[in-house]
């Protein structure tokens, strides 16, 4: 056994302990694959420590840890599809790594293999990848894939006119090898990820990565005595994992900033960032000379709800009123919950009162049809309160102690109405 390859373990070992530390409390499917891939790699370095091996030991070692590589490089894209979940993805990156270890078998045998064999073992990676996407339905088959297919169909064609040259039997490993990046490369340039940070490091260290198989070759072929140290080549691949794991810190800090401005269980804007909106909106009709208006809903009847039936009809009753009215509201408006029972809107200016009070009474008749929540029909009723900027109140602060007034004036009326003034 060598222990040239220990430092690599211990580091790679070390990143799926960060990967897995950092991607805990919001992995998904595509921070799985990941994980899964950084396991291969970890696989594929303790296969290599087994290389100078005698006999079989050593050819099997190298099979393995050359067919860690390639199933990362799958599991990668897999992840990277734009729909990693569906049974497309995973038969098309499942048979493509299957293609390429077989090849990587036959390669790396002692005694190579008739030259029919090689020959229709490097047209699969033309047909396998084709025939998979073209059988795919049209609705279910991303754009993307078609990366794969063209990519795996000029490896057959270099293959076919290279694997039995000069240089052969090292082109049957490193073409592959660096196909099978590269792909990864350009299926993350195209994905949907955000374009970080994170996303450069990755981006430059999956393409970094594919080009260590063919210079590593041509240092090999033409350059024999310039020593280029393993931790050079190896560079590639913990650009990769520390640009993966910025991915998921930036994921993460875009999920809080989410979570501190908006309410957990409709997804609304919460009271912070609705005094936020409020605030702009008054700021942006005030130098318009625009009107804009806010409405201060309070659902009449929810309490009841709650304590006959149950917080969680209680939830889903919340979740269903504010899809309803984000439905009827316009784009530019801004639906929040302020309370438990509470939603305020910013009706975006130029507005009038009369166009603003007839939101309200819209948003009040949503509701005069029955709910049907957990099997059984309820009623629930909505007070509003409305507010104009500049007729009613000058400052944001004003607009809703004067709205939230009127709404518990229609409460105290009743309910079920609209107060206006």
């Amino acid at each position: 056994m060598s222990w040239k390859e220990l430092p690599d373990l211990l580091a790679v070992g070390l990143l799926i302990y960060a990967f897995v530390t950092v991607s805990r409390p919001a992995g998904n499917m595509t921070t799985r694959l990941w994980l899964v891939g950084w396991i291969c790699i970890e696989v594929h370095f303790a296969a290599y420590s087994f290389l100078d091996l005698p006999g079989v030991g050593g050819v099997l070692a190298d099979m393995l840890g050359t067919a860690s590589l390639v199933w990362c490089a799958a599991l990668f894209c897999c992840s990277l599809d734009a729909r990693p979940a569906q049974w497309g993805s995973r038969v098309l990156y499942g048979a493509l790594a299957l293609v390429y270890t077989l090849y990587i078998v036959l390669a790396s045998l002692p005694a190579p293999p008739l030259r029919p064999l090689m020959v229709a073992a490097a047209n699969l990676f033309a047909l396998v990848p084709l025939t998979i996407v073209m059988v795919t339905p049209r609705a279910e088959r991303p754009a993307s894939r078609w990366i794969a297919v063209i990519l795996n169909a000029a490896l057959a064609v270099a293959l076919l006119g290279w694997q039995f040259s000069k240089h052969g039997p090292d082109l049957m490993v490193v073409l592959p090898l660096f196909v099978a990046y590269f792909t990864c490369g350009l299926q993350f340039a195209f994905s949907d990820q955000r374009k970080t940070g994170g996303f450069v490091v990755t981006l430059l260290g999956l393409l970094a990565w594919s080009l260590v198989f063919p210079l590593g070759m041509a240092f090999d072929v033409f350059w024999p005595t310039v020593q280029v140290g393993a931790e050079v080549w190896n560079l590639p691949k913990y650009l990769v994992a520390v640009g993966m794991i910025l991915l998921l810190l930036e994921g993460q800090l875009t999920r809080n900033q989410h979570l501190a401005q908006h309410d957990a269980l409709t997804g609304l804007p919460n009271r912070r960032l609705f005094q936020d909106r409020i605030s702009r909106a008054v700021e942006r009709a005030r130098q318009r000379n625009a009107c804009m208006a806010m409405l201060a809903i309070d659902l009449d009847g929810f309490k009841q709800v709650n304590d006959t039936m149950g917080h969680h009809v209680g939830d889903e009753v919340l979740q269903q009123v504010a899809h309803l009215f984000i439905a009827r509201l316009r784009r530019v408006d801004t639906l929040a919950r302020t309370g438990g029972d509470e939603f305020s809107v910013v009706l975006e200016g130029p507005i009038t009162r009369h166009e603003a009070a007839g939101v309200a009474s819209a948003l009040r008749q949503l509701l005069e049809t029955p709910l049907t929540v957990a099997g059984q029909t309820m009623r629930i009723g909505a007070s509003i309160g409305l507010a104009v900027f500049p007729d009613d109140a000058q400052t944001p602060e004003s607009l809703c102690i004067l709205a939230d007034g009127r709404m518990y004036t229609a409460k105290r009326n009743g309910g079920g109405a609209v107060q206006v003034s």
